[in-house]
C-alpha cells in the first residue's frame, strides 16, 4: 500500500498539525491481500528492542514477517528494505491503536506506514532518500528527483521467499502522477 504524501502541503501545516491533510489525498493498494497463515512459514526471530515496549505490547514470541520491499521510480529500482527490521510489528501497532479506543472491525486495512532501513539505499520515501531534498537521487535513465514530478511512475513490490516455500509476492502496487487539474 502507498499512502502518497503532498510534502509541500505536509510541510505548510506540519506545525502544529502534523501530516494531517498531506496525507488524506491519495492511496493505492496492490491487488492482492495475502493471509498471516500464508505468510507463517516467512516469520522470523527479531532483535530484542531497545527502547523495550510497554508491558501491554510485549508478546511471547517477538516475531515478525521476512517480506522483501523494493520501490521502484520510473523503472529504477531506488530503495530495498526488509519489512523484518521495522521496529514495530503490525499486532503491536495494531494493539497500541486500539488501547487508545479506535474502533477495529473484521475487514478494516490498516497499514504500517514507511518501512525504511538503516542503509542510505534503503530508505522508504524519496524526501529520506533525498535526505529532504538536498540530494537528488539519480534514476537509470540519468535523471534525478528530490521530489517526484508530472507523469512519475512509482512501483512498490513485496515478496517472500524461503528455500522449500512457494514464493509470495503481493502484486506491483502502481501508482502515476497526473498533472494538477483545472477547476471545472
Amino acid at each position: 500500500m502507498n499512502d502518497w504524501s503532498a510534502r509541500d502541503i505536509q510541510a505548510w501545516e506540519y506545525r502544529p498539525l502534523g501530516p494531517y491533510l498531506g496525507k488524506s489525498f491519495a492511496t493505492t493498494m496492490s491487488p492482492w491481500l495475502v493471509t498471516l497463515d500464508a505468510l507463517e512459514p516467512f516469520r522470523v526471530d527479531r532483535t530484542p528492542l531497545d527502547p523495550a515496549p510497554l508491558p501491554y505490547l510485549k508478546a511471547a514470541a517477538d516475531r515478525s514477517v521476512d517480506i522483501e520491499l523494493e520501490v521502484a521510480l520510473n523503472g529504477s529500482v531506488i530503495s530495498r528494505v526488509d519489512f523484518k527490521r521495522l521496529y514495530w510489528t503490525m499486532a503491536q501497532q495494531l494493539t497500541h491503536a486500539a488501547s487508545n479506543g479506535t474502533n477495529v472491525r473484521a475487514g478494516d486495512l490498516y497499514s504500517s506506514g514507511t518501512v525504511s532501513g538503516i542503509a542510505p539505499d534503503s530508505l522508504g520515501s524519496l524526501l529520506e532518500l533525498s535526505w529532504n531534498a538536498t540530494r537528488p537521487v539519480e534514476l537509470d535513465d540519468a535523471s534525478t528527483r528530490t521530489f517526484l514530478e508530472d507523469g512519475d511512475s512509482v512501483v512498490l513490490r513485496g515478496r517472500c521467499e524461503r528455500p522449500g516455500f512457494a514464493r509470495i509476492g503481493f502484486g506491483d502496487c502502481t501508482g502515476t502522477v497526473l498533472p494538477a487539474r483545472g477547476g471545472d
